[in-house]
């Protein structure tokens, strides 16, 4: 009965409120997939549960700790993942409602996988951005400014040693590659292995920060990682890091048609 009660008061008014906030958290969702903030949402969900379970069944001391948490959580959060919270706030507005398949994205793997692998077999390091929907040259220091399509054979000249472009990094946008020779910030997790180098922490510095897919060539072992999302898969193959790229790039694709 009380239900059927609810129903009979629910106006189009309650429908529009629900509808908004509905849209509004399915939005944060997609903001916050695939990143650490995403799992630090499941944590404050869980903590959300023990304080109204808490409250509910008259868990005074709980209650409370929780209820003095709750101030500086928000606080907290922006402190630890501001990098997140900035990304996000690049992202909205630049998500397409249609994504249109982007025909040049199995070229572009294919180009890029190449150059990976005849880098990796002369043990030449190499660092590859590609920008996805957040803009990476707020977060670059950019060395040549070059706009050329990207092939196998550019990419590994690029990072021959005697070429005086060849430290830092190559930038794709858009399906093009635009500048060279760039600086990327490095991590700060403490986290990570300080046995890294500066190519691996600076890719995943900039993954920190962007949606940017970075792929590293070791100068040291000749082994390939990519970075993407805040984290970094080392050692991948040929097959591996195509489907990578195609997984990640598909996600990403209607940056490139704005």
């Amino acid at each position: 009965m009380a239900i059927l009660d609810i129903l009979k008061n629910f106006t189009w008014l309650d429908f529009l409120d629900i509808s908004i906030v509905a849209f509004l958290v399915y939005q944060v969702i997609l903001l916050l997939r695939g990143t650490r903030m995403a799992r630090l949402l499941a944590g404050i969900c869980v903590l959300l549960i023990f304080f109204l379970f808490a409250r509910v069944t008259g868990l005074a001391t709980v209650h409370r700790i929780l209820d003095s948490l709750a101030g500086s959580v928000i606080l907290i959060i922006v402190i630890i993942y501001q990098h997140e919270i900035r990304r996000a706030f690049f992202t909205v507005g630049k998500r397409r409602l249609v994504k249109e398949q982007f025909e040049e994205i199995p070229q572009l793997i294919e180009e890029l996988a190449l150059a990976a692998n005849a880098l990796t077999k002369n043990k030449i390091g190499a660092l590859i951005v590609i920008e996805g929907e957040t803009d990476v040259d707020d977060f670059i220091e950019v060395g040549t400014e070059i706009d050329a399509k990207v092939t196998c054979e550019l990419i590994t000249s690029i990072f021959l040693p005697y070429s005086p472009i060849h430290d830092g990094a190559v930038i794709i946008q858009k399906g093009k590659l635009t500048k060279a020779g760039c600086f990327l910030p490095l991590t700060r997790n403490p986290l990570i292995s300080k046995a890294l180098g500066t190519r691996h922490r600076a890719a995943i510095g900039l993954a920190e920060r962007t949606d940017a897919i970075v792929i590293v060539v070791s100068e040291e072992t000749g082994k390939i990682s990519v970075a993407a999302d805040g984290r970094m898969t080392y050692d991948v193959d040929h097959d591996f890091l195509c489907k990578t790229l195609k997984r990640l790039l598909e996600s990403r694709q209607y940056r490139w048609l704005q």
